[in-house]
Parts: C-alpha cells; structure tokens; sequence
C-alpha cells in the first residue's frame, strides 16, 4: 500500500504518496483544466554514469521507445498520438525524464505507457546497434549546431575532470563500447523504486492516481539511491574553437547559486536583469543601443550542488571585442552598484509574471513538481515561490553579488572563423577591473 504524505497547507490541491516499494507520487489537482500532464522521474542523468557509461543515460532513454514486453516502436508512438496525445523524454546531467500530456478521460493510458517505457524495455540486437547510429547522427548534429555545441565545451572546461563536464549524447567512441548487457544492467539498477518519481497535474484525484502506479509500478524494487555526487570546482577556462561559420558564438560563464543556496532567488532576478529579454542590461547596451549582435541574452543553469549564469552573443569576427568589452562594463556597473530599486521592482514584477502564467500550464506544473520532489522532496507552490521572489530586496542582492557574483572567476568560449587569433587579448582581459 502507498504511505500518504497528506496535503501541502499551501495548497489543498497538492498531495503526496510514497508506495511500498519507494516509488513517490505526487499530483496538483486542477479541475478545470482538459488535459493531463504526467512524467516519470528517474533520478540519474550523466554525472551518475561510469567513465566507460558516458552517454549512456541519454542512450537509455532512446532504447526505450524502441521497444517495451508490449509494445514495438511503431506501436509505442501511435500509444498516445492515436489519442491526440504527446509522449516524449529527455535527459539532462543529473536526472531522466519521460512524460505525456493527454486529454483527462485518457490519464491512466497515459501512466500506462509512461510505465511501459520505465518498466518493460526489449530491445532486439538490430535495434540496438541501429540507435546507436541513430546517436550518432545526433551527436554529429549537435557538433555541427555552435549555438549547441559551445554550452558542452563550456561544461567540458570549466567542470573539468568533474562528471558535469561530460556531454549528455555521449561520444560517438564510447556509444560504440556499450552492449546490450551493460545497457540492461543500466536500466535494471537505476529504474527501480526510491529513484522514481510520478508527478501529475490536471483534473484527476490523486488516490486514483495512487491505484493505478501500484498496478503499474508494482515490479521496481525498493531502491536507494546512491549518495555518490560530488560538487565540482569550477575553473575560469578560456578555449577557442575556430569554426566556419559566419558570426562568432560568444560564451561567457560565472559560477552563481545550486538550487539549495540562500541566494538561488537573487540569482534568479540578477540573470533576468542581465539578459532575460528587451528590456535587460546586455540586450539594451548590446543590441539597442549599439547594434552589435541580433541575439544577446543570459541563462541561470542549476543543479543540486552547483550553478553558473552563461551570457551567449553571435557577433560579426570584427565586433567580438566590442561586444565582449560592453559586456564586461555591464557587469563591473552591476558588481559595483548593485540594482536600483527600480530596476529591481521591474524584474521583480516580470518574474512574478512568468511564474502567474506558467502555472496555467498544466505541462510547466507538472515539470515543477517532479522538480521539486526530487531536488527538496517538497511541494512548492507557485504562491510560495512568489512569495520568496517578493522577498529578495537590495540588501540580498548585495549579498547575493558579494558572495557570488566573482569576475575573477569568468570563463570563456569562443566558436567560429579564426578565433584563435583572438586568443591574446582575450587572455589578458580582467573581467573584475576597468
């Protein structure tokens, strides 16, 4: 039977159960909405894989839509599609999602495939060997897309040596190690009970929710998962990549807030200050003001134990300069000013709108819960996260800069035509000084 965990005071929507065998469910009821979102969380991703396991979690997850006991790989896609449903999943550096969104009356065949893929893989030695070129291709994609490829050079440089520094496809030299057996082995150790969660959001009652993952979930063992990460160094890397393409990609990257720091909401509105849309520091200097690049912007990448702000720029080879130095004088304002009062209600305000309506979406609710059960094992509701929003004020941000806002500490990646030649005086800039 599944232990209740009860309702959130936050929120009498929300609801909780753990079953016997570990496995955790946790819904948001909304009843007026058509459809239902569900995910299967497992809680592995590349910095749990093995040296010789690299891409391996990523691998996984595309072998399981080639075949489960019950299905082949045509009839898992036409599962939900038939029903004008979606199923899809991904895979990040520390955790393996699969989910679906569905109409309300078709729920439980949702959960049901969802489970089928978690569960039940079977694959044929053909298929097995044909998805790893499958991978491959992916990966050479991937290779051949900057915007892509320089956000795994930076991870690769700057969590050197460290298990977030390997790329989530893998390479194509250790995919074509992987076997069958070390695949199943894989699979059959990590998708087992206390490393799976089931969210839910949508117009379903959670007991009912309950019931049917004990059908459906009923053969994964009691697990515990092993505490066996470690938080990474960060390292101010400058690599250059000389390229073919037209504009040069720009990666700059300062290590900021995990998802437990005191600060992780202070980061939040600091990223959004510095290129979270038009109205933001870098895109106003950068693009507005002077015409330097099309596309400008910053993203706050979180994980457990660990966290960086990235500012991304596509530039002319003959502006890289300008828009690097604009960049650096954006920031050495925010390092030495801090954020108006203004300016802070401002994004205060845009924050809180995001969050008001991305909790229309049903999909965006669900993704939220996996999240937090898996990083808190809470409920956070979005009043909650508001609230806390509401809470950062210029004394925090001062502190949020103070402690972790390090220029010193800026790393850099630059992808495109002759960059190499830029490696001079790229060295030689000092993020932290005029």
């Amino acid at each position: 039977m599944a232990k209740p965990i009860g309702i959130n005071r936050l929120s009498s929507h929300f609801k909780k159960s753990i079953l016997s065998n570990g496995v955790r469910v946790v819904s948001e009821y909304h009843p007026h909405s058509k459809s239902v979102a569900l995910g299967v969380w497992v809680l592995t991703g590349t910095r749990d894989e093995d040296p010789e396991e690299i891409g391996m979690s990523h691998f996984v997850e595309h072998l399981v839509f080639k075949g489960t006991k019950k299905r082949n790989a045509y009839q898992i896609a036409k599962s939900l599609e038939s029903l004008g449903g979606d199923l899809n999943a991904y895979t990040t550096r520390e955790h393996t999602t699969y989910h679906c969104t569905v109409l309300k009356e078709d729920w439980k065949t949702g959960l049901e495939v969802l489970s089928d893929l978690v569960c039940n893989m079977k694959i044929s030695k053909k298929d097995f060997e044909l998805e790893k070129k499958v991978v491959v291709q992916e990966i050479q994609m991937s290779d051949d897309s900057p915007e892509e490829i320089i956000y795994d050079y930076l991870f690769e440089h700057s969590y050197a040596n460290h298990p977030l520094g390997r790329q989530i496809l893998g390479k194509a030299e250790t995919l074509s190690k992987l076997t069958q057996k070390s695949v199943y082995d894989f699979y059959k150790k990590f998708y087992q009970g206390g490393n799976l969660i089931v969210s839910a959001a949508g117009p379903l009652e959670h007991d009912a929710l309950v019931i049917e993952a004990q059908k459906m979930f009923r053969s994964r063992k009691k697990f515990t998962v092993p505490d066996t990460r470690r938080a990474p160094r960060w390292k101010a890397a400058r690599k250059f990549y000389d390229d073919d393409s037209e504009q040069v990609h720009i990666l700059l990257a300062l290590p900021s807030t995990s998802f437990h720091d005191k600060f992780r909401f202070e980061a939040f509105i600091v990223n959004s200050l510095l290129g979270g849309g038009m109205t933001s520091k870098l895109y106003q200097a950068v693009r507005e003001k002077q015409g330097l690049a099309y596309s400008i912007f910053s993203s706050l990448n979180t994980q457990v134990d660990s966290g960086n702000i990235t500012i991304y720029a596509g530039t002319d080879p003959k502006k890289v300069k300008k828009v690097i130095n604009t960049i650096k004088d954006e920031l050495l304002k925010i390092k030495k000013d801090g954020i108006k009062k203004s300016d802070l209600d401002l994004f205060k305000t845009q924050v809180r709108g995001q969050l008001l309506m991305g909790s229309d979406d049903i999909e965006n609710r669900m993704t939220s819960l996996g999240v937090n059960e898996m990083v808190f094992e809470d409920y956070r509701s979005v009043e909650r996260v508001i609230q806390e929003v509401e809470a950062v004020n210029e004394k925090s941000i001062k502190a949020y800069l103070k402690d972790h806002f390090d220029l010193e500490k800026m790393a850099v990646i630059l992808m495109g035509p002759h960059v190499s030649k830029m490696k001079s005086w790229v060295n030689e800039i000092d993020f932290s000084r005029k």
